[in-house]
């Protein structure tokens, strides 16, 4: 799998929501190779976006089409600060993204030890699941080093109840171990009205 993940500050997210349902409308059906999207805007106005393809050569591809490329130049105006991350490095766990999501948290960090991160990982989606509020989750590493976790909720209210409680086991020594890998702070980002597409 191949994501890429467009972030900035929305100016009008009524307009990028117009733009994205045209985008499905109109562009989807000639989008080779495009699995599906996972975005939104906070309560603070930014702009997150997730979109997955089955490689990079298709999503290129899907890029330099002349009707997508005009539907960006029209989706920018609603913008400011864009950046990209392009990454190949993605994990899923359970089903990945899920469509039925009434509420997506994305958690942005560096990490110091991507092999160890991996090790970790792995570990924790093969224990028993404790989260059967978590529908699904994507693990993005760029080449930078820069991870962004996509995980994706039934509801904002079972989140939060189940967040109060704290892991155990070897679930514990795990998020323990993954902490001490982050670089830095982690940045939260709360979608609670999540735009999600699977083709």
């Amino acid at each position: 799998m191949f994501v890429q993940v467009i972030r900035g500050k929305a100016t009008d997210a009524a307009g990028l929501r117009k733009q994205l349902d045209r985008w499905q409308e109109e562009l989807a059906p000639g989008a080779e190779g495009m699995l599906g999207s996972t975005g939104g805007v906070t309560a603070d106005n930014e702009f997150f976006t997730a979109v997955r393809f089955e490689s990079a050569e298709v999503a290129e591809r899907n890029g330099s089409r002349p009707e997508q490329d005009a539907w960006w130049s029209e989706t920018q105006s609603y913008l400011t600060d864009v950046s990209f991350e392009n990454s190949e490095h993605v994990d899923t766990w359970k089903d990945g993204g899920s469509d039925d999501a009434g509420f997506v948290q994305v958690m942005s960090y560096k990490i110091k030890d991507r092999a160890k991160a991996q090790e970790l990982w792995d570990e924790m989606t093969s224990l028993p699941d404790d989260r059967p509020d978590v529908l699904g989750a994507l693990s993005i590493i760029g080449d930078n080093d820069q991870a962004t976790d996509v995980i994706y909720f039934s509801s904002e209210a079972e989140a939060r109840e189940n967040e109060k409680k704290q892991p155990e086991g070897r679930s514990a020594e795990i998020m323990q171990e993954w902490m001490g890998l982050v670089d830095g702070e982690i940045s939260f980002l709360d979608l609670t009205e999540p735009w999600l597409f699977t083709r």
